[in-house]
């Protein structure tokens, strides 16, 4: 059986460091390149702020502004204004704007995703929404095209964003794995998405949709700032990394792009039982090292290896062969079936999370956690072939696995679920 790390084994919050540490010893303090991310702000005086006037008129004509465009594009509807704030704080029609726009893009851009939460109540679909939504546009700032805006910045001559790129990297101590153009521009993208997530905690208000509505989300939850913060670590850590020696580091990646969105959700569903925390991290180790397994021909396409280096030497694999002459290596497909068990260790762990939510919002996390569990099994089932085409669930499943969740963690009786699950492990009910 290959390594597992518990949850909480590492840091929890983690705060920069692959070190271990029993549950109950103290958490370490932050660490310079810690103090350093969390120490970039957006301050009221440093910046130009958008005019009383031009709020008033956007606000007279808000039920008239629209977020898709003539060829159906997605449009921000603040794009035209020149300052990163607004001068007061916005009015209400703006804000239900800034939300219109996050699930606009969550339903486009994550349709699988949606269909999980767009059974919450209102309030809490918009907060999930605009939590994808910031996910997504850091994702797309790291690993695709995507030209964030920040209004009145030099860009890469920025001198802000310079010295947060050098202090960077002389406390990283490695240099970009990407070319020098592309770098320059992500990192000074990824900075300023920083500045912009700190108007969600201080007392000015972003002119960007999404932080619009993550500002309002995070003081209707009060979801901490330091999940976000370590998401947008994940999304730097791609910069400079696209080899993992250790299962531990891994770790470290899949918590800072997984499980923290576990942790931003949970606090919208509502919890009581802290223990709710640690499953919530569980649930994203789980996800991720899904992604990891399910896309390792695309990885490797990209240059990027997720599996640990030295579990595929110690199972007489090597990176050379990922681009898919792996699959004839006699050792793949044991590595596969130990590699999903260790996985279903956290999957277990996610599923304890469902009890200890509201029933109104079991529905959400059990619909992931299902979708992924099924695309683990198919790739048991191809005998670990994720070479020959992607795997993913089609039209039948995706419904079959919906209405299964949907029955089970919105109707059945809660007296009756130890039944379901019974029947579950003996193959009689579908395992959600």
């Amino acid at each position: 059986m290959l390594e597992r790390r518990k949850p909480l084994d590492l840091l929890f919050p983690l705060k920069g460091n692959a070190s271990s540490r029993n549950e109950e010893e103290e958490i370490q303090p932050p660490t310079t390149l810690d103090r350093l991310r969390a120490g970039v702000t957006l301050a009221r005086d440093a910046v130009k702020a958008v005019s009383v006037t031009a709020m008033e008129a956007i606000r007279e004509g808000a039920a008239f502004i629209g977020i898709v465009g003539e060829t159906n594009q997605l449009v921000d509807p603040f794009s035209h204004l020149d300052a990163p704030i607004w001068s007061e704080e916005p009015p209400a029609e703006l804000h239900k704007l800034a939300y219109r726009y996050c699930e606009e893009l969550t339903m486009r851009e994550a349709g699988n995703f949606y269909h999980s939460f767009k059974y919450l109540p209102e309030e809490q679909r918009l907060a999930m929404c605009a939590i994808y939504a910031f996910c997504r546009r850091a994702d797309d700032i790291a690993d695709g095209d995507w030209a964030d805006r920040f209004p009145g910045s030099k860009g890469e001559m920025d001198p802000e964003a310079t010295a947060y790129r050098q202090q960077l990297e002389s406390l990283q101590d490695r240099g970009t794995i990407l070319d020098e153009e592309a770098y320059l521009n992500k990192i000074t993208q990824l900075f300023f998405f920083r500045k912009k997530l700190s108007t969600c905690y201080g007392d000015v208000h972003s002119t960007d949709p999404v932080f619009l509505a993550l500002k309002d989300t995070v003081q209707r939850y009060t979801i901490p700032r330091e999940v976000f913060d370590d998401l947008i670590s994940g999304m730097e850590d791609d910069l400079y990394n696209n080899r993992y020696r250790t299962f531990d580091e891994l770790y470290v990646y899949c918590y800072r792009v997984a499980s923290v969105v576990g942790l931003m959700c949970i606090e919208v569903y509502g919890y009581e039982n802290p223990m709710a925390r640690k499953y919530a991290e569980s649930w994203g180790i789980f996800m991720q090292l899904t992604n990891v397994l399910r896309d390792v021909g695309e990885d490797i396409g990209r240059d990027r290896v997720y599996l640990p280096l030295d579990e595929l030497e110690n199972n007489g694999m090597t990176e050379g062969e990922l681009d898919g002459k792996i699959v004839l290596n006699k050792h793949w497909e044991p590595y596969c079936r130990n590699y999903a068990a260790r996985a279903r260790t956290y999957l277990e762990e996610a599923r304890a999370l469902l009890p200890l939510l509201p029933r109104r919002s079991r529905y959400s996390p059990a619909a992931m956690i299902a979708f992924y569990d099924k695309i683990l099994r198919q790739i048991e089932k191809q005998q670990g072939d994720v070479f020959t085409k992607r795997v993913k669930l089609n039209k039948i499943q995706k419904i079959s696995l919906a209405a299964a969740v949907y029955l089970r963690h919105r109707f059945l009786p809660a007296f009756l679920d130890p039944v379901w699950g019974a029947l579950a492990r003996l193959g009689v009910l579908p395992s959600v």
